[in-house]
């Protein structure tokens, strides 16, 4: 008999964290039908996240499917070398408003919540943040922080063509 060669998995570099797990019910004929939405996002520490959101009939079908969709939309960031960002950045995903500040070499993370597990994931080590809007909405909190992220790649200054 051969021998089956096992194939190796490569080992997955990313980190998750669920950021929100929220139960969600729909009105059928025969009942109510529960199932759960999970958010979750994965990254990194050297600069790469992402963010996925998921239905699933249980919470870990929930959080294996977010994990999936997060590990799909993953966005690079760029980190100086100090660990943290280039310039101060804000932006706006629905009602959700953040507000992202650099901060000196060991002054670590001044944020709260969601703000703080993206960062943690990204590898930021030094920042300083706002939610400014009123919401608690933990999805949007999330997506705003990337949105507001992102901004950095598309401000970085362009070489002289002397």
């Amino acid at each position: 008999m051969a021998k089956k060669k096992k194939k190796k998995r490569k080992k997955d570099k990313f980190k998750n964290n669920v950021l929100d797990i929220t139960r969600t019910n729909r009105m059928t004929a025969g009942g109510r039908q529960m199932r759960f939405r999970a958010v979750v996002a994965v990254g990194d520490e050297e600069g790469k996240i992402g963010v996925g959101v998921a239905k699933g009939d249980d919470v870990s079908k929930a959080i294996q499917k977010a994990e999936r969709k997060a590990k799909k939309n993953v966005v690079e960031i760029p980190i100086t070398e100090e660990g943290t960002i280039s310039r101060e950045v804000k932006a706006k995903f629905g009602p959700s408003e953040i507000l992202l500040l650099p901060q000196q070499k060991g002054r670590g993370l001044v944020a709260g919540g969601t703000v703080r597990v993206i960062c943690n994931l990204l590898g930021i080590e030094d920042i300083s943040s706002k939610v400014i809007s009123r919401t608690r909405n933990k999805l949007n909190n999330a997506r705003a922080t990337i949105k507001a992220l992102q901004k950095l790649k598309h401000s970085s200054p362009k070489p002289n063509k002397e």
